[in-house]
């Protein structure tokens, strides 16, 4: 199993997955981390590749940001450069990314864990809570 984390630094939790810099992957086998590796994001806010209108909000009925056809296609390349993982985590995201990271078929986990080492230790020990309600936008 892989575990993608989304960073600034590589060792913390980051707190918006739009503004994050990387990806801090683990590699999990059995309850043992194997191997980690450090990405770099090509896609979002703030990767090297040009953004267009990142900054117009398209919304839901709900007001939640995230839900346009250009978000659906640039939630779906993010999602393309994990695909090997199986479980991200970040610090909060919108409500249209966890929707498309939920049907590219990760296991979205939203946490107030600061370290990256303490959130995937309690994933691992299956303490690790969602917080989809409290921490999207």
């Amino acid at each position: 199993m892989k575990i993608a984390v989304v960073t600034n630094d590589g060792d913390y939790v980051s707190q918006h997955f739009g503004r994050s810099r990387y990806y801090k992957i683990y590699t999990i086998e059995g309850n043992e981390i194997k191997g980690t590796e450090l990405r770099e994001r090509g896609t979002g806010h703030f990767a090297r590749q040009p953004q267009a209108n990142f900054h117009e909000l398209r919304q839901d009925p709900q007001g939640r940001h995230g839900f346009g056809t250009e978000d659906q296609s640039s939630h779906a390349m993010m999602a393309a450069e994990i695909g090997d993982c199986d479980v991200l985590i970040a610090g909060g995201m919108g409500a249209g990314a966890y929707k498309n990271f939920k049907a590219a078929e990760l296991n979205v986990i939203l946490t107030d864990y600061d370290s990256i080492e303490e959130a995937v230790t309690a994933y691992m020990e299956g303490k690790i809570k969602n917080l989809y309600e409290e921490r999207t936008d």
